[in-house]
């Protein structure tokens, strides 16, 4: 009879053991190590090694090109809008990208005299519908969040966040549910 009751009360007591002792262990595995940010001087080193790089010296090569300066000289013309995050007018100049572009869905626009290309990402679903039925040399207003370049094309891009049409939005960018 005592061996069944120590039994019953040694039972729980190693069960209750081994379920601590795994939720410690997944408790241990989801600190995962963040990498923390490179101080400046580690930044800088990090870009004059990509610099030596085959890619760098393009990319450097290019930069001081007439062509890229002429796009590094167009995106920094939006730099108050998108700081800002103000509205921007712009001309629809065609429904398509360039050729050989990889931007998802997107149209190139004039904002100001220069050219653009207005990008709102990969086109999996509907949210683009209001989009397609923008037509050349159709005002619209824009909001965005960033504006980049890439040697690669020969215009800014911008990445869009805000599509008004005669006081009519007809595109929103959804934010990420993993809030980034």
């Amino acid at each position: 009879m005592k061996k069944v009751i120590y039994a019953l009360i040694l039972l729980p007591v190693v069960v209750s053991g081994l379920v601590f002792a795994n939720r410690e262990i997944k408790n241990e595995s989801s600190k995962k190590p963040t990498q923390k940010p490179l101080s400046a001087a580690e930044r800088e080193v990090a870009v004059k090694q990509w610099e030596a790089t085959p890619g760098g010296i393009a990319y450097t090569k290019w930069k001081v090109s007439p062509e890229g300066e002429k796009v590094l000289a167009s995106a920094a013309k939006l730099g108050k809008y998108i700081s800002d995050s103000t509205s921007m007018e712009a001309v629809v100049t065609s429904l398509s990208l360039p050729p050989g572009s990889r931007l998802g869905f997107g149209v190139m626009v004039t904002i100001n005299g220069d050219d653009y290309i207005l990008s709102f990402g990969l086109e999996n679903s509907n949210e683009f519908q209001q989009l397609h039925s923008l037509k050349v040399n159709d005002k619209i207003i824009i909001r965005s969040h960033s504006v980049s370049h890439a040697p690669k094309y020969s215009y800014p891009i911008v990445s869009c966040d805000y599509v008004e049409q005669d006081s009519k939005m007809l595109y929103k960018r959804a934010l990420r549910k993993d809030g980034c």
